[in-house]
């Protein structure tokens, strides 16, 4: 891997090669327990999308709110750790995605199923969203054959908003209104920007912080070709 040609060294009777003691104090190798940490977190997170269907299809209000918490939580450790222990892939990007949505669904059906009266009232703003995130989703289906897992900062803005609205939607008695227009605007501005990303970026790419660095990076890149 790091050398031309593999050689080999003795030791205790047996030949090693040289490139596995390299690879074997390569950080990708010593970060690999790491690796499995934050993949497990975020499976965990999918794992618990049925489980919590479950819940609600038993009318385990309780159970289903805690359980959900800790669906959120484990949302907002799993980057942080990949980042911090350097152990960010594409497979694992796409996985959090995946865990992301499952969370996020299964939040939206319990408001359907437990608070209607709420989601009658601001019908036409969650249909403003659910449109826009079809678009989004059939845009990036069409263009790069599945999901896309941008990671803006300002799709974590959103995130970090409704986790915060959905999970007090079920805490409290009454849905605090403030937090939700918040979140609405949140999303509907991060779904927009993500509409324009995948009409911009010809191929599948992750962790991009946003459109403003995009069309920076782009300019750049035909200033150098001139």
């Amino acid at each position: 891997m790091f050398l031309p040609q593999i050689k080999k060294i003795h030791a205790a009777d047996h030949l090693i090669p040289v490139n596995a003691i390299f690879d074997y104090y390569h950080p990708a190798c010593m970060n690999r327990p790491a690796r499995y940490m934050v993949n497990g977190i975020t499976l965990y997170r999918i794992a618990t999308a049925p489980v919590l269907l479950f819940l609600l299809w038993r009318h385990e209000l309780h159970w289903f709110k805690w359980l959900l918490a800790a669906s959120f939580f484990t949302d907002a450790i799993d980057g942080y750790l990949a980042r911090k222990y350097k152990v960010t892939s594409i497979a694992g990007a796409r996985l959090d995605s995946i865990g992301d949505d499952l969370t996020v669904l299964v939040a939206i059906i319990g408001m359907l199923v437990l608070k209607w009266e709420f989601v009658l009232r601001e019908k036409i703003i969650l249909l403003i969203l659910c449109g826009l995130f079809v678009i989004q989703l059939v845009l990036a289906l069409a263009r790069y054959g599945k999901q896309s897992s941008f990671h803006t900062l300002l799709a974590k803005t959103a995130a970090v908003l409704q986790a915060a609205f959905l999970l007090l939607l079920f805490f409290l008695p009454q849905p605090l209104y403030i937090l939700f227009y918040c979140m609405a605007v949140a999303t509907a501005l991060d779904l927009g920007e993500e509409i324009i990303l995948v009409l911009l970026l010809p191929q599948w790419e992750t962790d991009v912080r946003g459109l403003f660095w995009v069309v920076r990076r782009q300019r750049r890149q035909r200033a150098k070709k001139q």
